[in-house]
């Protein structure tokens, strides 16, 4: 393998890398399907179907993973999740 292809596959590896982390969403007794879907939509960008996919995974499973990226980018957004009353982390 050249040295070439080395750069180019560890820049494959670090861009795969930097994916790795999630908002998750979990389960309370406080807010509403549809708060819980709105905030989702405003947030998140999801479609009304994947929003409300998603509370009723979190309202059965306890959790969901509600969105998927780089920390940087989710940072701003779980603290918009957090602001609207809902319980969510980066991991």
């Amino acid at each position: 393998m050249s040295t070439k292809e080395k750069i180019q596959e560890q820049g494959s590896v670090d861009t795969l890398e930097q994916m790795n982390n999630e908002i998750v969403l979990y389960n309370d007794e406080v807010n509403t399907f549809d708060h819980v879907i709105n905030t989702l939509v405003y947030v998140c960008d999801h479609t009304p179907e994947q929003a409300e996919q998603c509370s009723i995974i979190v309202h059965y499973k306890g959790k969901c993973t509600v969105k998927t990226g780089v920390y940087k980018e989710l940072e701003p957004r779980c603290s918009m999740l957090l602001e609207a009353g809902l319980s969510a982390e980066i991991i």
